[in-house]
């Protein structure tokens, strides 16, 4: 069952250039539900989906928190397409959401310094199907959402080094990975970086076995007792 604070279907925009909701946006959704519903600590103020695409991730984070009560103070999207950062513009206000900042750029690039150490929710549904490194695009076609480069991680790896300056001290990061990306290989970085991790969902679909990993800074109590 569809939880009922996630974006509907029929008010999420989409186009041919931008990748529609799928199994892993719901996924990546289902896990996002279960971290926050059990998490303990400040309510998170500041929110970031990096590539949004249609906006049905960000849409439904948002829906969640206020369904708990909570109302960030800012929320955030990027994506390197202009076409994506205008179908989540439209998802985000056919829910009536408001005040949301789209940035079109690749991952969080100029944003850095402005978002250090400040973010409580990172989302990144990235590009992670295996392809030859020459299909990764930072391009205005479908392509970008989903060509990931060697083992579909060229993108992924770009980020990770990123995500623990990111993170505020009670920040959590959630993101979607599948087999073929070695999503064991990749918590062994992000706890290289001195942040804890784990595989918080694994689910099978279609042919591809996906798994979103969690991380928070070492330092935090992820849940209550």
């Amino acid at each position: 069952m569809v939880p009922p604070w996630c974006a509907e279907i029929r008010k999420t925009c989409y186009t041919r250039d931008v990748y529609e909701p799928s199994d892993d946006s719901f996924a990546l959704c289902d896990a996002l539900g279960s971290v926050l519903q059990g998490a303990s600590g400040p309510a998170p103020q500041l929110c970031l989906e990096i590539g949004s695409g249609s906006g049905y991730v960000i849409c439904s984070a948002v829906r969640l928190l206020h369904a708990l009560g909570v109302h960030p103070a800012h929320v955030m999207a990027t994506d390197c397409s202009a076409a994506a950062l205008e179908a989540t513009a439209g998802t985000l206000q056919a829910h009536q959401i408001e005040g949301a900042d789209l940035v079109q750029t690749d991952l969080v690039a100029g944003l850095g310094d402005r978002l250090q150490g400040c973010v409580d929710l990172l989302l990144f549904n990235p590009p992670y199907v295996p392809t030859p490194d020459g299909e990764v695009t930072l391009g205005t076609t479908i392509t970008a959402a989903w060509a990931g480069g060697w083992k579909g991680r060229r993108v992924i790896d770009r980020l990770l080094p990123q995500v623990p300056g990111l993170l505020s001290c009670t920040g959590h990061f959630l993101m979607v990975s599948v087999a073929a990306n070695e999503p064991e290989v990749l918590l062994e970085a992000l706890r290289g970086y001195g942040l804890r991790a784990e595989v918080v969902l694994t689910r099978s679909a279609d042919e591809e076995r996906l798994s979103i990993l969690h991380a928070w800074q070492d330092s935090m109590l992820k849940t209550n007792s």
